[in-house]
Parts: C-alpha cells; structure tokens; sequence
C-alpha cells in the first residue's frame, strides 16, 4: 500500500536511531535482570543451603513464565498495539524484580521469578517487531542485530553490579536496583510511535498518516499529500480477522514456523543453560565469588563485538550464513571451554562462546519478524520465543543434575556444542533468506 512504501522509502535517520535506543533500552534493562539471577544464584546456594537441583529450578521458573508471557505478550501486540504491551510488560517485570528482593524463602523467590519472566517474555518479541517495522528494508538486519545488542550492555551493567554491588550490600541490593527500569515507562509512553503496520491493519489510517508524515519532516522528505479514505481501501490484512494459533500452520507458513521452534529451542536451550550457570560453574571449579564475577565480566564485554560484527553481516553476507556460522563457531567454542585448563584458556574460549553466541542471538531477532505478516508477526514471533523458553526451561535444570558426576563440567558444554551444531546445520539446509526484502514481500 502507498503508506507503507513511503515509510520504507524513507532514508535513515535520527528517527529511527531514536526509536533504536528507545527500544534498545528496554532490552538492556532485560537483560540486566536476566544477568543478576545468573550473579545471585551462587550466594544464594551459599546462604540458602541450595541443591543444584534448586538453583536450576530458580533459573527454570523465570523461563516458563517467559513462555507464557511470549505468546499472550505477543497476542495482546497484535490485538491492542506494539507500544501498549511494550510499556505495561516492561513495568510488570520491573516491579517482579524489585519483590525478588524482598523474597524471605526459596518458595517465595520462585513466585517473584516466574512473574520477572512474564513481564520479560511479553516484551522481548514486541520490541523487536516495533523496531522492525520501522526499520528500511535495507538497513533492517543492522538495525535488529544492534538493538539485540543493548543485550550486552545489559548483562555487563549486571555484571558491574554484582562486581560492586553484592559483595558489599548484600543480593537483595542487586534486585532492587533492578526494580529502577518501571521509571523509563514514561519515556516510551512519550517517545515510541505505534507501529504504522499495525494502525493501518486496525483501520486507524489517519494516525499512521499523521506519523508518517512527522518522520518524513524529521528526515527532509516533503509529506506526499495522501487521502486517509484512499489508503482505508488498500490495507493488506483485514482488520476484523481474528488471529488463530491454527494460521502458524498453514501450508504458507508451516516450514517457517518449525525452523523457527528449531532456532528457537536450541539457541535459548544453550544460551540460558550456559550464562544463567556460568557463575556458580566457575565457583564450582574452584574459583573464589568475586574471582568468578570479574572473569565474567570479560566475557560479557566480548559479547559486543560479537553483535556490531553480526550487524555487519546481517545484511551483506545474509540472515542464513551469518546465523549458521556464528552457531557453528560459538559450539566449537563452548567444548573447548568445557575441557578446562588454566585461567588464560577459561578466559580465551568463554569469551569466543559470548563473541559468537550472543552475535548468533542479533541474527535471530533480525530473521523471526520478517518471517510472518503483519497481522500475525508478533503473535508469530511470541510463539517461536516461547517454545524457545521452554528450551530454557529444560537447560538450567538438566545442568543441574549433569554437574553432579565426576566429569560434570566437560559434559555440560559437549552437550551444548552438540546442540549448538544441530540447529546450525537446520538453519543451513531449511532456512530462508530474507535478506533486504520488503516485509510484505517476504510475508507473500
């Protein structure tokens, strides 16, 4: 339709790099919550008396409530709009992860945790989808992976935090200071537009016009004027359609829907089974807390070159070979890392496993949105996110009974290599390419 070509058609500018943080910051607040309970767990087994078994369970319990939340989060963007559920999810778990600081016993830590990963299952999906329908299709791929990206400037401020924070104020610091994210609830309200695909699926044409024509303004582009009752007639979905789980199945949609469960679950089966245990693993090898808590630190920050060299990728080489390569490579990485040796080694591998792994997770945020049309894209995306979490859900508890035998350490991280490779030959041999469509072009 003439609407959304004009979007597309716009060039990049400080709009988009506005909404780019905007956006950006709520997932770095993500996984600033994300990071902590990884930090806290090896304290709290100490103080609590915690069995492994436990501790992977505490990580589990928040990945089942992201489960959940990824598919009414993304239902409820494509019903009541990307902005609404982006602000109310990022509230939600903020609130959930100051209570963890409060928590008075295990039980009760569980209850909190599982409320942190609804609100942070709603919102991961529905950001991503915001900014892809905003982003040029030229320019989308970068723009995704380096949104994905403020994933590691969260988990570094977690580290930072636990690095500082807990050793002097105690865990339950940690939790409250990130509780502080509800206040940027405010600042979407005032500076994240609703996404124009989703006002014109809903019949709202004369907001998206009006908001089309401001980002034409900011970027030096005249407004064509358009009449609001022409674009009415030529919508691409039909806003009375109710969306159906059924629709994910169809014969259009059926192969992009099992590549994406397949991406989905392997790469959140590895990355929360690694990173949530990496802590108490290194503890575990006989590392002292705050020994282990600086050895991560370096991990993380090596995780942002791994993003800026995807979002290099992503849109030169494409969405297939970047994701399969940057899999391949970050299995290749986890089982030399899992064969020990001396702190220099530990530091080389741990940080090539972040470098590729978290470079791998861009890709995939870039790939799943473009997969579906607009009327289904988040609900689509909720879905793959979600059976993604239930890959989560298995890893942290599944780690906790492996690290109990003799050769626990070398195990653990065989088995993610295996799993790590599996999903790169899928996306290899199944997957397809996407790379510098128009979303209604791929969605046809």
């Amino acid at each position: 339709m003439e609407i959304i070509r004009r979007l597309e058609q716009i060039p990049v500018s400080r709009f988009h790099y506005k909404l780019l943080v905007l956006t950006g910051l709520g997932w770095l607040f993500d996984a600033m919550d994300t990071g902590i309970i990884a930090f806290v767990l090896p304290v709290l087994a100490k103080e609590w008396s915690l069995s492994g078994a436990q501790m992977g369970f505490i990580g589990s319990i928040g990945l089942l409530g992201m489960a959940i939340g990824a598919v009414l989060g993304g239902l409820a963007a494509d019903k009541y709009g990307r902005k609404a559920v982006f602000a109310v999810t990022l509230l939600m778990y903020s609130i959930a992860t100051g209570l963890c600081g409060l928590a008075w016993n295990y039980e009760s830590l569980l209850v909190f945790r599982f409320l942190v990963g609804f609100g942070l299952g709603g919102e991961l999906p529905v950001a991503a989808t915001l900014m892809t329908e905003y982003s040029p299709p030229a320019k989308r791929g970068r723009f995704i992976v380096l949104l994905e990206s403020f994933w590691g400037f969260g988990w570094l401020a977690a580290a930072l935090i636990s690095y500082f924070i807990i050793p002097r104020f105690g865990w339950q610091m940690a939790f409250f200071i990130g509780a502080l994210p509800a206040l940027y609830v405010f600042f979407i309200r005032i500076g994240v537009p609703e996404s124009i695909r989703f006002l014109m699926d809903k019949g709202r044409q004369d907001e998206a016009l009006a908001i089309v024509a401001k980002i034409e303004r900011s970027a030096g582009v005249e407004p064509v004027v358009q009449n609001a009752a022409t674009s009415k007639l030529s919508m691409v979905d039909g806003a009375e359609d109710k969306i159906a789980f059924r629709e994910l199945w169809t014969l259009k949609f059926a192969k992009r829907t099992i590549i994406l469960w397949i991406i989905w679950f392997g790469i959140v089966y590895s990355y929360y089974g690694i990173f949530t245990w990496l802590p108490s693993l290194m503890v575990q090898q006989g590392h002292t807390v705050v020994k282990t808590f600086e050895y991560v630190l370096i991990m993380t920050l090596s995780q942002l070159p791994g993003y800026f060299s995807a979002a290099y990728l992503v849109d030169r080489i494409g969405r297939k070979a970047t994701l399969a390569g940057y899999l391949a490579l970050s299995a290749v990485s986890a089982y030399f890392f899992g064969q020990g040796g001396n702190a220099e080694t530990v530091l080389l591998w741990g940080s090539l496993m972040s470098f590729f792994n978290l470079g791998a997770w861009g890709v995939v945020y870039t790939y799943t949105p473009e997969l579906y049309p607009t009327r289904i894209r988040a609900f689509g995306s909720g879905w793959a996110a979600a059976v993604g979490r239930f890959g989560g859900i298995l890893a942290p508890t599944i780690v906790g009974y492996m690290i109990a035998g003799p050769q626990g350490f070398s195990q653990v991280f065989t088995m993610f290599t295996g799993v790590m490779l599996a999903v790169a030959v899928a996306v290899w041999i199944f997957g397809e390419e996407t790379k510098g469509k128009a979303l209604d072009e791929i969605s046809k």
